[in-house]
């Protein structure tokens, strides 16, 4: 596994990310207990997970799944980077109770108590705003968390899903107040088919020193060969997949895809997520494996080389926005 550091701090995490949100809903919890000792023993020590995984009823059970790992000991949870987030509602009942949700400081203050119950640790490496908050003001929640920093609760944040401009609002907010270190990684949907976040997001972040995170590395599946996978075993593509294949001229840039690919003699799985490492910003995707065999072919990808030919033609079929802002200034 190769390592980098976590933007501008110096925190080593590796050059994937765990991602744990099939863990519960799709995965039962033996089967991710392997998952992640297989992660870990491949040496991926970065995973993240939120407090709302679960979903439904069941929301905050993926949490527990972790916490249960954690307790098998052998030195789990010491090796682990530890990602969780905040901001959905997780009222017991499901109705959006008051204060239940979002980054009000009382919520905040709840929602890590919570986590750390469930996740059966005394201290949260990285915990992440999941969403925009338009209603608390950034002074609000920087105080919330300068005290849990100083309980020891948590030692860096991050956001996710954030536009540019409430990077720059959240990290000026934050050295107005001084002392306190901002945020330090963003996680946004980033992939060869949605490259959008090159616009704005991705500038902010490297100009803020924050780590890039990408998920939803194959796009739901739509980078993972998925009309290969319909031909030569007649699994049709499924969810927003299905729903993009529909258009055809998405059908069109994805067969292209794919047989660029295959002149190459690469899976298209492995070349998205190794696309994605060598992008300017990027610390490492996410890769949500349901099935130990997914969790093999994501390793592949780190030790994959694209060759400068390829990252070309990978350019033609999937054309980014090109630099900010000259890209829709000039």
């Amino acid at each position: 596994m190769k390592y980098t550091q976590l933007g501008r701090t110096g925190l080593k995490v590796s050059r994937l990310v765990l991602g744990t949100m099939n863990f519960g809903p799709q995965t039962d919890e033996a089967d991710s207990h392997a998952i992640m000792d297989a992660a870990l023993d491949a040496g991926i020590n970065f995973f993240d997970t939120a407090n709302v995984y679960g979903w439904g009823e069941n929301k905050g059970r993926t949490e527990s799944i972790i916490g249960n790992w954690f307790a098998k000991g052998g030195e789990r949870r010491d090796k682990v980077v530890l990602a969780t987030k905040v901001y959905g509602n997780m009222a017991a009942d499901g109705e959006s109770w008051p204060n239940h949700d979002k980054l009000s400081a009382v919520n905040i203050r709840r929602a890590v108590d919570a986590s750390l119950k469930r996740l059966q640790t005394d201290y949260i490496d990285v915990y992440q705003f999941h969403h925009v908050d338009r209603a608390t003001p950034f002074e609000e929640i920087w105080q919330a968390i300068d005290t849990l920093v100083t309980q020891g609760k948590i030692l860096y944040v991050g956001s996710s899903n954030f536009p540019g401009y409430k990077i720059a609002q959240a990290n000026e907010t934050a050295a107005r107040r001084g002392g306190t270190i901002g945020l330090v990684s963003e996680q946004c949907l980033y992939n060869l088919a949605e490259r959008r976040a090159e616009m704005e997001v991705i500038p902010a972040a490297q100009e803020y020193g924050l780590g890039v995170i990408p998920w939803s590395p194959l796009h739901g599946g739509l980078l993972g060969g998925v009309i290969k996978k319909e031909v030569e075993g007649g699994r049709r593509a499924s969810g927003r997949a299905a729903d993009a294949l529909a258009n055809t001229t998405i059908r069109a840039q994805i067969q292209a895809y794919e047989d660029r690919l295959d002149k190459h003699g690469v899976e298209p799985g492995e070349a998205a997520l190794a696309w994605l490492l060598t992008r300017p910003g990027v610390t490492g995707p996410i890769v949500g494996p349901r099935t130990a065999q997914q969790l093999e072919s994501a390793l592949r990808a780190v030790e994959l080389e694209l060759s400068e030919e390829l990252l070309a033609g990978l350019d033609e079929i999937f054309p980014g926005p090109g630099p900010s802002p000259e890209a829709f200034a000039w």
